[in-house]
């Protein structure tokens, strides 16, 4: 399998990376910066290139199997307008390249799936610490659910730095969550990776956390 993983020098791209090597799989990294991803490895090709340069992430993806978003902003007061001008992009052009496969890191709290988080940190949330992101993420989910491609979003809680412990819930019926739940990345980037070879969540939205 080939897959394009995009934000690959991020804090949870970095663990796609390595997750998809260790399972053997060819691995192409976007990066935006160069000499941010340090992993030897045949397998692993690395792309440095703007998230305009649509000819560059023409040729990155032409060929592959499947695609990866974990593209973030870096920003909780600034929209991404690089990243959403991103998404396009990747959407675009695995539509006219017939790479059908797309999972994309959204994050707890995105489109419907904020009605799920109890109140008050609903309002804490979604009105305050998180508005601008959650708004990033909404725009992108909506590009990617008018599209033509077999997507999944995953919506963790807040991310941590714990370890990969495969125990996780997960799901995409509507439930109550209580407080803000928390999820390791490494336990993010396993859950991504294993959808590469499963349906069970396409075309849906699927939250995720410890």
């Amino acid at each position: 399998m080939k897959v394009v993983i995009f934000g690959a020098n991020g804090k949870t791209g970095i663990l796609l990376v390595e997750q998809a090597l260790a399972k053997g799989y060819q691995v192409v990294a976007y990066i935006r910066r160069a000499g941010t991803i340090r992993i030897e490895n045949p397998k692993l090709k690395i792309v440095v290139g703007n998230l305009n340069e649509t000819l560059k992430m023409k040729d990155a993806i032409t060929g592959a199997d499947a695609c990866i978003s974990a593209l973030g902003g870096g920003s909780l007061s600034k929209h991404a307008t690089e990243v959403m001008v991103g998404i396009r992009n990747i959407v675009s052009i695995m539509e006219i390249t017939k790479v059908h496969r797309f999972i994309y890191l959204s994050s707890l709290g995105a489109n419907e799936s904020g009605d799920m988080i109890a109140q008050p940190m609903r309002f804490i949330l979604l009105k305050m610490l998180l508005r601008v992101t959650l708004a990033d993420h909404n725009t992108n989910e909506n590009i990617i659910k008018s599209s033509k491609l077999q997507w999944t979003l995953v919506r963790p809680g807040s991310l941590t730095d714990g370890m990969l412990t495969g125990e996780i819930k997960h799901g995409y019926e509507k439930i109550k969550i209580k407080g803000s739940p928390t999820i390791s990345r490494a336990n993010v980037a396993s859950f991504m990776i294993q959808q590469l070879n499963d349906a069970t969540y396409h075309q849906k939205g699927v939250w995720l956390f410890e």
